[in-house]
């Protein structure tokens, strides 16, 4: 008995010591507002209460202690007490906000992959195809996706029947790869974004999609379809058929298939891209190592070079970290050499070395100023470092614009946390 009578003495004591801690607060901040009568009234309740901590009165006398200085605080705190519910609530959510700001400035910062240049180290938007309707998901399974992968569901009916054809344009390694054009969208119905918007055609009916705009619709129309870019730039320039859209002419290419009048035209998921946490710590105190994802800002690249993609200029990029400071970088495809010897720090380097399951092997880039060019030896400068994508194939890195200075370097990758995939955890 005597104990549960000491926790309440010791908690009444430690409420009314809060107590004349808010008192002295009001009191220090508001003098020069009160009247003399209120400001003489504080004092006397203050004094009260403090002597009976002095006292070590009981529990019974703290309590009217502390009533009859709230009574009086209830008419001198102005904005200090009584506080509403809703000035409580935006305290606690700045003091929030602050916390929150504070560790994503300097301990973790919240990153989607945007692209599937590291895959399939980490996922940008994927796309998963249901060529078969009965394959597709329902309404209910497409909820469950999208909660657990973020997937968005993409399903286009065709208006009428006829042959499909897709305008395609030809790049310099001779791969083809379907037009679009960037509008304006919306993301969660709020958010102002852009999307891109492709056209198929039946017949000559023109049918548009809209999808995010880092989505690689290629993908979609390589597996829906079952041609790769090779075979599609091949058909391109072999096409008489030319198609407008916008201020570009575009080579009309047969898919040798034919839609059916209120059946699908096309069915597919888009997955959305890996989520992690990005450690923004330890590069203050460790060095970058080769062979980890690397997280830098691309502002200063913008200032040096032109080949970088549409869009903010100041962006987060990952790749994979290849080259230090005097470091000496080639490329044999399939392999990268760093200082001589085929690199090592990852199993993505041996991965693409072997060319072993979806890691294509590291590739030069034939451009002005490409850095890893055929035959080429790139030489890291001091203070900057050199990252590659994994996807050597489809990935603007370091081999078309450069060098990342020190000063735009981020961080590492930490842990996935989105989506639910075999890939959740600590990152690779």
């Amino acid at each position: 008995m005597f104990g549960l009578f000491d926790s309440v003495e010791k908690t009444m004591r430690k409420n009314a010591a809060n107590w004349l801690e808010l008192a002295e607060k009001i009191y220090h901040y508001r003098r020069d507002e009160l009247k003399e009568t209120e400001r003489a009234q504080l004092q006397q309740r203050m004094e009260v209460l403090r002597g009976m901590l002095r006292d070590k009165a009981d529990a019974s006398k703290l309590k009217l202690g502390i009533e009859q200085l709230e009574e009086v605080l209830r008419r001198t705190g102005g904005t200090f007490y009584p506080k509403s519910t809703l000035q409580e609530y935006v305290e606690f959510f700045l003091v929030a906000a602050i916390v929150v700001l504070g560790v994503r400035t300097y301990f973790l910062q919240p990153f989607k992959i945007p692209t599937n240049s590291m895959y399939p180290s980490y996922y940008g938007m994927t796309p998963e195809v249901f060529p078969d309707p009965a394959t597709a998901p329902g309404p209910l399974k497409q909820a469950a996706r999208f909660i657990l992968f973020g997937a968005q569901h993409k399903q286009v009916i065709a208006p009428q029947s006829g042959p499909i054809s897709i305008p395609v344009g030809v790049d310099i390694e001779g791969k083809g790869h379907t037009f679009y054009e960037e509008k304006p969208g919306r993301k969660w119905l709020i958010i102002p974004t852009t999307v891109r918007e492709y056209t198929l055609f039946i017949g000559e009916t023109p049918v548009t999609l809209q999808v995010p705009g880092d989505f690689e619709f290629d993908w979609v129309i390589s597996e829906y379809f079952g041609i790769t870019a090779q075979q599609l730039g091949a058909k391109a320039r072999a096409s008489s058929q030319t198609a407008t859209l916008g201020n570009y002419n575009y080579r009309l290419v047969s898919l040798d298939k034919e839609a059916e009048r209120g059946k699908q035209l096309i069915n597919f998921d888009v997955l959305t891209g890996d989520q992690l946490f990005v450690d923004r710590f330890s590069y203050h105190f460790f060095p970058p190592k080769v062979g980890e994802g690397f997280v830098f800002r691309t502002g200063h690249l913008y200032d040096l070079h032109a080949i970088l993609p549409r869009g903010p200029k100041d962006q987060y990029y990952i790749k994979r970290l290849v080259g230090l400071p005097g470091d000496k970088l080639e490329i044999k495809e399939p392999v990268l050499y760093r200082n001589g010897a085929p690199i090592t720090g990852a199993a993505a380097f041996d991965k693409n070395a072997r060319r072993e399951g979806k890691y294509p092997g590291y590739s030069n880039v034939e451009r002005d100023r490409a850095i890893l060019a055929k035959g080429k030896v790139a030489v890291v400068p001091p203070d900057f470092f050199l990252p590659l994508g994994d996807n050597s194939a489809s990935s603007l890195d370091g081999r078309y614009w450069g060098y990342v200075p020190k000063a735009d370097a981020v961080g590492r990758p930490l842990f996935i946390y989105y989506p639910f995939t075999r890939r959740w955890g600590p990152a690779r």
